[in-house]
């Protein structure tokens, strides 16, 4: 079945497609959230909230507004550092090894290895060292816009033009 087809299933409620959908891309979804939460076993549990959140809300998906991909990796960037921001995880974050956030305070020149784990290294090595930075910092970071900002010292509305042109370099780069 194509995807456009399975998408279509999945918006009917389709179960199938739901599985398909959910083999195609759990993956990928779930190393969007590993690469924030720094938990597998959390980051499986949210990957699973990030699957029912995508069958219930089904319907608000538009292919006009973007690729199905990108619509379920925003979903699960979203729930990841709203699962950060809980009171839960920062309390269970007070008493854990430091080892586990070594990566973490790599530079922030070159992007983590585990970034390929959702296959789009190679595309955001070709942006432009700006683009890299900042896509990092948000994406695989888990960075809000304003916390990007105060990092790079630049202002919030050039984080926000920044973003909004990278990510178009990006789809271009995609199609």
């Amino acid at each position: 079945m194509q995807l456009e087809e399975l998408v279509v299933q999945f918006k009917n409620k389709n179960v199938k497609a739901f599985e398909s959908l959910y083999e195609m891309y759990n993956d990928s979804v779930s190393g969007v959230i590993f690469n924030i939460l720094r938990d597998k076993e959390l980051a499986q549990e949210v990957t699973q909230d990030v699957f029912i959140k995508a069958w219930n809300n089904a319907d608000t998906y538009s292919a006009k507004k973007g690729r199905f991909f990108t619509w379920i990796i925003n979903i699960a960037r979203n729930a990841a550092i709203d699962k950060t921001r809980s009171k839960n995880f920062k309390n269970n974050s007070k008493n854990l090894d430091a080892n586990i956030f070594v990566d973490i305070l790599e530079t922030h020149d070159s992007l983590d290895n585990s970034t390929d784990a959702i296959g789009i290294k190679n595309f955001v090595g070709k942006l432009k060292d700006t683009c890299k930075k900042l896509i990092e910092l948000l994406y695989f970071k888990g960075f809000t816009q304003k916390e990007a900002s105060e990092n790079l010292e630049i202002p919030l509305g050039t984080v926000k033009t920044r973003n909004r042109n990278c990510l178009n370099e990006l789809r271009v780069m995609l199609k």
